[in-house]
């Protein structure tokens, strides 16, 4: 089969990319919906409900405030916040001003936030007045070259009720300095008549997006990603729906700072004239009384979010009726929880993937053949290859796994200030992807293995080298190794392995593990230090994680053959 072809053997779509999916910006894509169902409800935020019209004035007025900022087209607008309606008007209102937004995960650490401004060159950023994330930022403030903050509240976007309670019992916010002329109040941004001078936006040549991913070494880099790369990429979305123009209704839980939730919640529901239910972070039975109260159509998740569903005691008591499409995606999914899950809510589960440099590369479709164990096929007006794992320029051999190239108008033009990692990311124009896979006769693609040393945590990134930087801070550390072990719940968790220095016999794997997590994001943290006289090498001494990983895999697998004997 020709590669290039695969696609087209579930998705007849077979038209060249530009006829397909014709230039568009952000911001035209979002005007469309905006003027084509204005009354429409865009967001539903714990209740309170925003519509398209009221979205679209929203955004125009922080595109109006950051142009009095002096903020124009090309400037870098960094957003760190979890999913609020600010999130939806700041994105939208900076790709209105021709500015290029950058993602900041609230989960970073203030030295992860400041080496990300400095390396995107972020000049301004938003953010809430929240203990967990304001502190952060006025730190970042005062430790690098970002020009403002602006600061929102979460109060001010909640229903009346609700917004007076929190106002009330706030012991979660705090009150941004009111003199300092770098910080500015949300509220303030906005207070204007939304009229702006818009700039011509070129969607194939404009950076819309600059998502930061760890690659393959570890070194955050910058995917940049054009105007035209992520309304393709909302317009393949909506391609393989068959649902598409019915009600539709998506549970926003997933991070939208994360490329799989931009992609996947916000660019293809506002392109449809859907709604997005935003919750602010994970939890079980808000998430479940989120589904019954809106009459959820989809949530899109990672597999750790649908065992916890499954595992809430409300469950069983929820309708979840409503509920016709939910995509897997971040982590492998296994096959006893996408079963169990469609069972219990007669939704179809649906695995795909993507990577940051490509948006929704690959699903499963949601109707018709859908293969456990796979990744579905690619999207739309989008190729993968196999390509020989040590000789990437030549094509895997017929029936052997390679490494998974990609092609599609999707794709990442490359990394910010980072020519020779951008060069190193593509072959012959194919985008290597680091991961080994196979695709059968029906175009179906099953992932194997990967090249890459990163770590999966529910649906999180996380780069050893990273954390074994930290490790070897530490005085009594000589050699630190940091793999992922298996985990029931997250798929895997980080595990570090240490060699100490002579003299330092007396510190304990566990003080290890007290002194490195508190530096780490939540997600980064590992399960447990273990203390070792030597770990293993290579030949040529470089330290090797294979037999490592090996033993853990070993360990999990005789705990489950222990526990299936005790009850037996």
């Amino acid at each position: 089969m020709d590669p290039a072809l695969l696609w087209q053997t579930h998705y007849a779509h077979p038209l060249p990319w530009a006829q397909q999916f014709p230039i568009q910006s952000v911001p035209e894509m979002f005007a469309a919906t905006a003027a084509r169902v204005p009354d429409a409800v865009a967001i539903d935020f714990l209740g309170r409900h925003y519509d398209y019209a009221e979205l679209a004035s929203g955004v125009r007025r922080v595109a109006a405030g950051l142009a009095a900022l002096g903020i124009g087209k090309g400037d870098r607008i960094g957003l760190y916040l979890p999913n609020v309606p600010h999130y939806v008007a700041a994105y939208y209102g900076a790709l209105s001003l021709g500015a290029v937004v950058v993602n900041f995960s609230p989960l970073y650490s203030v030295d992860e936030l400041c080496h990300q401004v400095e390396d995107s060159g972020a000049r301004l950023l938003f953010t809430l007045s929240a203990t967990a994330l304001l502190p952060n930022a006025l730190a970042v403030l005062e430790q690098t070259r970002l020009e403002r903050l602006i600061v929102g509240s979460v109060a001010g976007a909640l229903p009346a009720a609700k917004s007076l309670i929190y106002r009330l019992f706030r012991s979660g916010e705090t009150t941004p300095r009111p003199h300092d002329p770098r910080v500015c109040a949300f509220s303030t941004l906005i207070d204007n008549d939304g009229v702006y001078a818009a700039p011509a936006i070129d969607p194939e040549a404009d950076l819309a997006l600059l998502q930061y991913t760890g690659g393959t070494t570890g070194i955050p880099k910058g995917a940049m990603l054009t105007h035209q790369a992520i309304t393709a990429n909302a317009r393949q979305q909506r391609l393989v729906d068959p649902h598409d123009g019915e009600v539709d209704r998506i549970i926003g839980v997933l991070p939208l700072f994360h490329i799989f939730a931009n992609a996947c919640v916000l660019n293809r529901t506002v392109l449809g004239g859907g709604e997005m239910v935003l919750l602010p972070r994970f939890e079980a039975k808000a998430t479940l009384d989120a589904i019954q109260r809106t009459r959820a159509t989809a949530l899109p998740g990672v597999p750790t979010m649908y065992r916890a569903l499954l595992d809430h005691p409300a469950c069983a008591r929820t309708d979840l009726s409503s509920l016709r499409v939910c995509v897997s995606g971040g982590a492998p999914l296994p096959v006893e929880l996408k079963e169990a899950f469609e069972a219990s809510t007669g939704a179809v589960l649906a695995e795909g993937y993507g990577l940051t440099e490509s948006g929704i590369a690959a699903v499963n479709p949601y109707e018709g053949l859908n293969k456990s164990g796979t990744i579905g096929q690619p999207m739309p007006a989008t190729a993968f290859r196999l390509v020989d794992r040590d000789d990437p320029h030549r094509d895997a051999l017929d029936g052997e796994p390679g490494e998974i190239v990609i092609k599609g108008p999707q794709i990442m033009r490359g990394y910010w200030n980072r020519p020779e990692a951008a060069a190193d990311a593509f072959v012959d124009g194919w985008l290597r992807t680091g991961d080994v896979g196979v695709i059968d006769e029906d175009g179906y693609v099953r992932i194997v293995d990967r090249l890459k040393d990163m770590i999966a945590v529910g649906g999180f990134k996380v780069f050893p080298s990273q954390v074994e930087q930290i490790l070897y801070r530490h005085p009594a550390v000589r050699e630190a190794i940091v793999l992922g072990v298996p985990d029931l719940y997250h798929g895997e968790m980080p595990k570090a392995f240490v060699t100490l220095k002579p003299g330092a016999t007396a510190i304990t794997g566990e003080a290890l593990r007290d002194w490195l997590n508190p530096q780490l994001g939540k997600h980064e943290r590992v399960v447990a230090v273990e203390v070792r006289l030597n770990l293993p090498k290579t030949m040529i001494g470089k330290l090797s994680r294979k037999e490592l990983a090996a033993e853990e895999l070993a360990r999990a697998a005789s705990g489950l053959a222990a526990d299936g004997a005790a009850a037996g």
